[in-house]
Order: C-alpha cells, then structure tokens, then sequence
C-alpha cells in the first residue's frame, strides 16, 4: 500500500504540508494528467494510477476517468501496457462485483456497475472498440478485453447481445478464442460466451455452426469428462444455453452424431457402481458436472420442445446405449440423492411416449435377491414416506411418462389387480404397491398412488372397464368390495385428510370420463351422491375447500355428460333436478369454476412434470386439468340446459310471445330451405336438359354435314349422266344408224331416280336446318331459365343468412330477459 502511495505521489507531485487532497480531487489530476501529457510514459503512469484507485474509488474514478480511458483505447493501441491498465479499470467500473475495498463506502450502491455499464455502451463504437482488441495476442490485453465484455453482458445482457450481433466477426472471433492454447484465456471465454447465449437464438445458431460441439466435447475429454474440475461444468452449462428451446440447434446436435458422443460420460466404474455407498467417488464437482450432464440429456427431449425432435432424439439414445447407461445409474448404490432424481427424471422424458424405450425400461432387473423389476422398485420408493419429496414426486414423473400412451404398459398394471394374474402371492407388484400406497395411513403416499393408478386410465377406456372388475378382501369374512366402491369410502371418511380427497376425486374423474359402465357402478355405490350434494351445498371458508368442492362437482356433472340412463332412478334427468332443487344451477357452476381458479392448477396447466418445493403444493395433476378443461363448458353448459322439472331447456319453454317469434322464425327458415331445395332440384333438371340439348345438337350437325357431302356427290354424278348418254348416242348413230338401244333407257331412268333422290336431301336438310334452329333457341331459352334460377337461389339464400342472424340477435336478447326471470324464479321457490 506504501508502495501505491508513493506511485500516486509520483505522478501527482507532493502536497503541501497537512493538507491531504481528496479522493475527487486526486482522480481529477490523474483524469488531466491522461488528457494532457504528451508522453506515453506519464499517461501509462496515470492509467496506472486510475486502476489502482478504481477498487476503492470506483464512482469517483467512473464518474470523471470514463472518456479519457476510452481516448487512451482510440489512441494509445500500439502499448499493450497502457491497454491492459485502461481495460482493467473500466472492468473495475462496471463489474457488479464488490470489492473490499469499498465495503465501508456508503456512498457505492448495489447497480453502481450497471450504471457504469449503461454510460459505456451509449456509445456503439466502444463495445465494438474494446471487441477490436480481442486480435491482440498479448495475454494482459486480451484478457482484459474478454473480462470487460463478460462484466459489460452481465449488467445489460439484451443490448451487449444485439451489439455483439452487428459487430464484425465478434462472435466469430470469440470462438477463435476457444483454441487459445493459455487455459486462463481460454476458461474466460467460457464464462463469456455463458452470460452471451443466454436467451438469444440468434447468437445460439451462430456459435452452434461455429462448431462450438466439437470443442467443447474437445474440452471436456481433455479436462477429464464428469471426473473433471470447473472448466467442465462450464463447458456444459455453455452446451445447455446453446440446446435449451433451440430446435435448430437440436436436430444440428442429432444429426452431428453429438449423443453418441454424451453417452459415454454416464458410465459409471465398475468398482464405484457395484460397491456398498461409497460418496468419496462422488465429489461435490463431479455432482455439479453429472446433474449438468444430465440436464443436457433433458434438452433434448422435454415435452416442450418439438415433437419430431424428441422422437428422433428418443430413438439415438436407446441405439447409443445412453439409455441403458441411465438405467445402471438408477439400480446402483452410492449414488447422491440429487443426482438420483434428476436421473429419475432424465429417464422419464426419454422413455416418454417411445415404445421401444417404454419396453426397455420395463425389462431393466434391480440387482436384488430376487431380482425385482426396475418399475417395482421405483414404487416402492415412492409410497415410502422416508424419502425425499423430490425424488418421490420424480418416481411419480417417470412412472407417469412409462405409461403415456403406453396401452401395454396400462394393461400390464391393471392386470396384476385382478384375481387370474395372482399367481405368486410372495412377489410384490405394481399393482399391490399402489394399493398399499392408496389405502395407506401417509397422505403423500394416498395422494401418489391415486395419482399413478390414475395415469393407468389415461385415454384407454378398455382398462377403465376392466378395473371395475378388480376385488378387495374385507376384514370380518364379509364379501369383497370393489376398488372403485372402497374409493368411494374413503373418500367420504372424515379422517382421511383434504390432499388424499384431491388425489381420490382425480383418480375417480379420470375413470369415469367416457366410461358409462363406471359411472353406472358409481351411482350404484351407497351414499356417494348424498355425499357430493353436501360438499357442495356447504359454505366452506377455505382456499383447498374450496377446490374439493369444485372437483365434487366436477365429477357429479360426468356422472351427467357419461350417463346411459341404464339405471331407473339416476337418469340424466334425474341429477340434473337433484342439482337444481338442492343446489342450485347457478352455485354449481360457481363451485364448478373454483378448481380453475386455484393456483395448483395453473401450476398444474404448465408442464406435465411434477414441481413442488412442498408436500402441500402436491394437489392437482398434468392430465386431470387437461381433462377438466375440455369438459368444464360443456358440464356447466349441460346443466344450464335444464329447467327445475328435469326438462331440457327449449323454445317451449320460453314465454308465449318468445315462443311464438322463434317458431315464426324457424318456419320461415323451413320454408326458405324448401325453396333452395326445389330451386336446386330445378337447377339439376335445367342443367340435365342443357347437357341432352347440347348432344342432340351435335348429332343434327353431323348428320347435316353427311347430308350436304351426298348432296354435293349427286351433283356430279348428274353432271356426269347427260354427258355420257350424248356420247353413247352419238357414236351408235354414226356406226350403225339403228333404232336406240335400250340401255338409254336404263340410263334415263337412273337419272331420273338420282334426281328424285337429290330433291328428298334437299328437303330433309331444310327440315334439319329448321329444326337446328329451334333446338337452338331452345337451348339459349333454357339458358335463361337456369341463370334466372340461379339468380334466385343466391338472392334465397341471402334472405335466409339475414334471418339467421336476425333469430340470433333475438335469442341474444330473450337470454338476457330471461336470466331475470330465472332468478325471481329461483327466489319464489326458495
């Protein structure tokens, strides 16, 4: 510190005699001496001096030091010492870092760095300036610049980002730096190009195709792979910002045969994987590097991303074997709790909708005495209320992903419910463990078995159907009871707690939806639709009270919407008027609206994986609010429909006057139809006959052309006669004198005929050409007719579409005077 004091003493000269000058005061002689001293050396020292005091000083050396350092920047490139000092201090400026050194300043706020930051970059040219010298190879230069633009990104990410973009070659010349081969230089480009990918595509593409894949799996192998320090997690922390909801970079990921690389990074030795816990393998770095490691697997294929890049992605990781790789991680021991559940996870979003990874992953044998199923003893862990919630919930996760549209996989578990598939009574199966876990006396475990077991009926109404068939043994020797008939029990029991109900009420509303068998066998059941009524005749206080009842009366309108009417005393109608006497149209659909507007099912509504940073943030599920969604309007529509007497709302039901205009109206209609039906029939008809006039007019002018070809052929054949007669005359006159030969009179008589028949094609063309003429006005008369016709089947059906909307204006409006009428009503027969 001596040292500092007599270098500051240095440049600034010495002060009178018990007066010290101030901080401002110094850094204004030492912002002069920079702007005025014509010589390198005095200027490097008042650089130098700038940065020293920068740690201490920082809004004094940033307030005034600011645009002489960036002078220094635009002038002085040929030092790399002065440089080095100006990039330095205006990385002390504006990093949002806190030094020492000023830690007992009060005057140094926490975005003082941000504010630094924001000066800086008003200037375009300074960011592209200090990217300029990146190209210098001195290593003080350039890991001063590379310090600066990753403080400069930190404090104002977007604005750095689009600069970075117009910058010449700058995210180009960034990769360049990956190479370098000084590992500090190195390691400081990873941390910036972190804090440059994130959140921005653009710069994601480009480094991606700057074949930023290669080198950083170059990185990685280099630093040791999972085994590997710090520059590992960057590394991969770096690949998760360039795949993460990037499908371009994706599917560039995939076809660059990068997986192949992943995959072996997930083995595990043989003398950790096969031993009893041992956590001296398992390093807190090598945790950080496996849960990033993991996380670049989840990248790939989270439901979020593109279906097609998920299935191709799916397909690679069962051929590489990294599949397989995550499933020996899942059945070793010695694995930390953290990296267990994200592995958990990362299996469930590969085996996801993908049956051949579905299969495999129903094949995998934990190392156990006897060998038991993977799936099997993942639920034993699941409705074991010793474990950890998160990797509870994340069992749930994959189970739930085993399942999705896995139609073997549902069946698979249905039938170890039933009585034929009992064939070893000693050997647990999933079916008994979500069971156990249903009927048990944990909450959680309640509330993950009903949700599991609901995730078997999911869109498959065949298992639905069979499920119903499954029996519980009673206590007591009495007859068993169906499972569906014990949900309901438990249900209605008061000691069974609020997030167990939940969990219940979603397991039943899955079954029943598109179920009638299920909803007749719940209709059946004792007490169940006295128990739903009171739920909601209740006046609960209470936020989760709140969403039972609004999932009870979620389940009594399926029993509505999916009931065949098969049972006397439950029609539709039936509950209907049992929801309108006792409850009232309007409450039900009050309470139906309340699990909307819950906050667990907005949480629920986002993703199907299950988050709770709490076992009371576990309520509502992925694929039950999926269903609640689509059903909701039209169960709330459903009993809307009815009127207090059971009936479905319609026009006779509305008051005379109403109900007259609306007949009017629909007789009109009627009547309208009729008319566009017989116009497009005569439309047909006058088309039909078009299209025969048309070919019979083809036939006369054909049958005219032969007619004119045989009159023509006439012609010269009469031309022809007269002349050889002459000739035939003239020369038996000469030779011989005797009397004519009667053969003239053969030929007179032929001509003859010839005329006679060239007269009747004469006459039968005038007749063809009159007839020609006729089917000719015919046809344009036809014409006419048709476009007449058309003319007024538009004009029909406009009428017909201002009607329509004139009867919809009217409904619009008897809706509104009779929901008035509804209420007073509802109140005189209250």
């Amino acid at each position: 510190m001596e040292f500092l004091k007599s270098g500051i003493k240095t440049v600034l000269g010495s002060t009178e005699p018990g007066q010290q000058p101030s901080a401002a005061e110094t850094v204004e002689k030492l912002v002069d001496r920079v702007y005025s001293s014509t010589l390198l050396e005095d200027r490097r020292d008042a650089c130098r001096a700038l940065k020293a005091l920068s740690r201490k000083y920082r809004i004094e050396v940033g307030a005034q030091g600011m645009p002489p350092l960036v002078q220094v920047l635009q002038n002085d490139g040929q030092d790399a010492e002065i440089i080095s000092y100006a990039l330095d201090t205006l990385c002390n400026i504006v990093t949002s870092e806190e030094f020492d050194e000023e830690a007992d300043n009060p005057a140094v706020s926490v975005n003082v760095g941000e504010q630094f930051t924001e000066m800086f970059i008003k200037s375009p040219e300074h960011v592209t300036l200090v990217m300029g010298y990146l190209d210098e190879y001195d290593f003080r230069v350039r890991r001063g610049a590379i310090q600066l633009i990753t403080s400069l990104i930190a404090n104002k990410t977007r604005e750095l980002q689009e600069l970075v973009l117009v910058s010449p070659m700058g995210v180009s010349k960034l990769m360049d730096l990956l190479t370098d081969s000084r590992e500090v230089i190195r390691n400081d480009v990873l941390l910036l190009l972190i804090e440059l990918t994130k959140g921005n595509s653009n710069i994601q593409k480009i480094v991606a195709f700057e074949n930023a894949f290669d080198r950083l799996f170059d990185i990685v192998r280099e630093e040791g792979c999972s085994d590997g320090g710090i520059v590992v997690e960057d590394c991969l922390i770096l690949l998760l910002n360039l795949l993460k909801n990037n499908s371009s970079n994706q599917q560039f990921f995939k076809e660059g045969s990068y997986i192949q690389r992943l995959a072996p990074m997930f083995l595990l030795n043989n003398s950790n994987s096969n031993s009893d816990a041992d956590d001296s393998a398992w390093t807190p770095q090598k945790v950080s590097n496996f849960h990033c490691l993991l996380q670049v697997v989840r990248a790939l294929v989270t439901p979020s991303n593109q279906q097609q890049v998920v299935t191709a992605c799916q397909r690679v990781m069962q051929k590489s074997q990294l599949l397989q790789a995550l499933c020996d991680i899942l059945m070793s021991s010695g694995v930390p709790a953290d990296i267990l559940t994200e592995t958990i996870n990362a299996v469930a979003e590969v085996v996801r909708g993908d049956r051949e990874n579905q299969d495999e992953l129903s094949r995998v044998q934990a190392p156990s005495q006897p060998p038991r199923p993977a799936i099997v003893v993942l639920l034993m862990s699941m409705i074991n209320e010793k474990q950890l919630l998160a990797l509870r919930c994340a069992v749930l996760y994959c189970f739930e992903c085993y399942l999705y549209r896995n139609s073997d996989g549902q069946r698979a578990v249905v039938q170890t419910l039933l009585p034929s598939s009992a064939t070893d009574v000693s050997s647990l199966s999933t079916g008994q463990l979500l069971c156990t876990g249903l009927f048990s006396t944990d909450t959680l475990a309640n509330w993950f078995a009903a949700v599991a077991l609901m995730h078997t009926l999911v869109e498959n109404v065949a298992q639905k159907e069979e499920l119903l068939r499954v029996l519980l043994a009673t206590p007591g020797g009495q007859r068993p009871i169906t499972l569906l008939e014990q949900c309901t029990n438990l249900m209605q029991q008061e000691r069974y707690r609020l997030q167990s109900k939940v969990g219940l009420l979603m397991l039943l509303s899955v079954w029943l939806a598109h179920c009638p068998s299920a909803v007749k066998a719940l209709l059946e059941t004792q007490g169940t639709m006295a128990y739903l009524t009171a739920q909601l005749c209740a006046n609960e206080h209470d936020e989760r009270e709140y969403l039972v009842q609004g999932m009870c009366a979620f389940l009594m309108g399926l029993c509505i919407q999916f009931n065949d009417n098969s049972l006397p005393t439950q029609r539709r109608e039936d509950i209907s008027q049992l929801i309108i006497k006792r409850i009232g149209q309007e409450t039900f659909c009050n309470k139906l609206s309340e699990v909307s507007r819950h906050e667990a099912y907005s949480r629920a509504c986002k993703q199907a994986q299950i988050r709770a940073k709490g076992a009371s943030e576990l309520l509502l599920d992925y694929e039950y609010c999926k269903l609640y969604k689509g059903l909701e309007a039209l169960i709330a529509k459903l009993v809307s429909g009815f009127d207090v007497d059971g009936i479905e709302l319609t026009e006779l039901t509305l008051s005379s006057e109403a109900s007259a205009l609306v007949a009017q109206y629909k007789g009109i209609i009627r009547g309208m139809d009729a008319q566009i039906q017989t116009l497009e029939q005569s439309s047909k008809q006058l088309e039909q006959q078009n299209v025969e006039l048309k070919e019979q007019l083809s036939q006369e002018q054909s049958l005219k052309a032969q007619l004119a070809d045989q009159n023509t052929l006439l012609k010269a054949q009469l031309a022809a006669q007269p002349t050889a007669a002459t000739a035939a005359t003239t020369t038996t006159a000469t030779a011989t004198a005797a009397p004519e030969h009667p053969a003239e009179v053969v030929n007179e008589e032929q001509l003859n005929a010839a005329r006679y028949q060239a007269n009747m094609y004469f006459a039968e063309n005038i007749r063809m050409t009159k007839e020609l003429e006729t089917l000719r006005q015919q046809l344009a008369a036809e014409k006419q007719r048709a476009d007449a016709a058309n003319e007024s089947l538009l004009a029909t059906q406009k009428d017909q579409e201002d009607l329509l909307e004139l009867l919809a204006d009217q409904e619009a409006k008897l809706a509104r005077y009779e929901s008035p009428t509804n209420a007073a009503n509802d109140t005189n027969s209250r």
